[in-house]
C-alpha cells in the first residue's frame, strides 16, 4: 500500500501546475473579494493532466474501514480533477458522510450496499425517549462514533502533505460533513421532530442546544488540528470566506418562524464561533432567505433546484447583498443576467 500511495502522490505533484494553480486561486480570491469584471464568475480551466501511472479503483465501503485508502482515494479525486482539466480548488476530505455527529450520539451507522457506491449515513433513533436521554446525557466526547476515525484520517491527511510540500500548497484539507444543527437533529431522531417543533418545543430546544455544543467542540478541536488558511476556505472544491459550510437542507420543511426561533440562532453562535461562512441548502430555500440573509459572517450560499425557488427573492437576499452564490446553475444564472435580474460579479458557476 506504501508503495502505491507514494508512487500515485508523486506522480500527481509531478502534474501539478504552480502557474497555473496561483491563476486559479487568484481568480478565485478577485471573486469573493468583488474584484471580479466578468457578469458570471466562471473559474480559469487548468490545462488538462492525464495521470502517468494507473490509480487503483477504491470502493467507498472500503475507505470507510482503512484510513489509507481513504485518503488515496481522495487524492484520486484530485488526480481526476487535474485529468479533467477542472476549475474548481484542489480539496480532500475525511470523507465518512452524514453520520459523523450522529454516531457521535450513539446512532447506529446505516452502510449502504457496496455496489451502489454511495457514502453511508445514520438510522435515525425515532424516539422521544431516547432524545431526551442525549439532552440528560450532554456533549458526548469528540471521537465517540465516527468522531475518532475522522481525526485519525485527518492525521493521516497531515502525514503525508507534510512529505508532499506541493501539494500541501494546492491541496486544502477541509471539515468533514458535520451538517449543521438542524441537519444533524433530523438525522438523530428522524422526521417526527418536525412535529415536535410544536408538540415538545422545549425539548427541541434543548435537542438543538446539545448538538450545536457538540458540533462547536468538535470543529474546535478540527481547527486546532488543522488550522484555516487566511480567511478563506474550500467546500466541494468552492473556495469562500469564512470558516464553516453550513447544512440547512432540514430547512425547507420548517416555516421562516421556526427558522428565526429555533435554528437561526445556532447558526449564528456557530459563524460568531468561527469567523462565518457559507450555508448550503437543498430544495426550497426562498420562505426563508430573507431571515437567513441577516445572519452576521454569512459570506455565500449554495444552493440547488433553482426551478423549486422564487429566484428573484433568492436573488433579492443573496447577490444583492453581496452574499455571493456559489455552484450555480449556469443556464439560470445566463437567464437571469439576460433578463437584468443579476447584478454582475456575484454568482459563481
Amino acid at each position: 500500500m506504501a508503495n502505491m500511495m507514494d508512487r500515485c502522490l508523486a506522480d500527481l505533484e509531478a502534474r501539478l501546475d504552480e502557474a497555473a494553480e496561483e491563476r486559479n486561486l487568484d481568480a478565485w480570491r478577485q471573486f469573493l473579494d468583488n474584484r471580479c469584471t466578468d457578469p458570471i464568475f466562471f473559474p480559469p480551466k487548468r490545462r488538462p493532466a492525464p495521470p502517468k501511472v494507473k490509480w487503483p479503483a477504491i470502493a467507498i465501503n472500503d475507505a470507510l474501514d482503512n484510513v489509507d485508502l481513504m485518503v488515496l482515494r481522495e487524492f484520486a479525486g484530485v488526480s481526476a480533477l487535474l485529468a479533467g482539466g477542472g476549475s474548481l480548488r484542489l480539496n480532500v476530505r475525511c470523507n465518512y458522510g452524514t453520520g459523523i455527529l450522529p454516531t457521535m450520539f450513539g446512532c447506529e451507522l446505516f452502510v449502504m450496499p457496496r455496489e451502489s457506491e454511495t457514502l453511508p449515513t445514520a438510522r435515525p433513533l425515532h424516539a422521544h425517549a431516547a432524545v431526551r436521554r442525549i439532552v440528560e446525557a450532554g456533549m458526548p466526547e469528540v471521537r465517540a462514533g465516527l468522531g475518532g476515525k475522522v481525526f485519525d484520517c485527518a492525521a493521516r491527511f497531515l502525514e503525508v502533505l507534510r512529505n508532499h510540500p506541493l501539494l500541501a500548497r494546492y491541496v486544502t484539507l477541509y471539515h468533514p460533513d458535520m451538517q449543521g444543527p438542524v441537519d444533524a437533529a433530523e438525522v438523530i431522531w428522524g422526521s417526527e421532530m418536525f412535529l415536535a417543533f410544536y408538540d415538545e418545543a422545549g425539548l427541541v430546544r434543548e435537542f438543538l442546544d446539545v448538538i450545536t455544543q457538540t458540533y462547536t467542540a468538535f470543529m474546535r478541536q478540527w481547527y486546532a488540528l488543522v488550522p484555516p488558511r487566511g480567511d478563506t476556505s474550500v467546500h466541494w472544491g468552492l473556495l469562500h470566506k469564512g470558516r464553516l459550510m453550513i447544512r440547512n437542507d432540514s430547512l425547507m420543511n420548517l416555516s421562516p418562524k421556526h427558522y428565526v426561533d429555533f435554528v437561526r440562532p445556532l447558526d449564528q453562535k456557530l459563524f460568531d464561533e468561527f469567523g462565518g461562512g457559507a450555508i448550503h441548502f437543498c430544495g426550497r430555500g426562498s420562505h426563508y432567505i430573507a431571515a437567513m440573509s441577516e445572519v452576521r459572517g454569512l459570506t455565500a450560499i449554495n444552493m440547488s433546484q433553482p426551478h423549486l425557488n422564487d429566484m428573484d427573492a433568492i436573488y433579492e437576499h443573496t447577490v444583492r447583498k453581496r452574499i455571493k452564490l456559489l455552484g450555480f446553475d449556469p443556464k439560470t444564472a445566463q437567464a437571469a443576467l439576460a433578463a437584468g435580474r443579476l447584478p454582475p460579479g456575484q454568482v459563481q458557476c
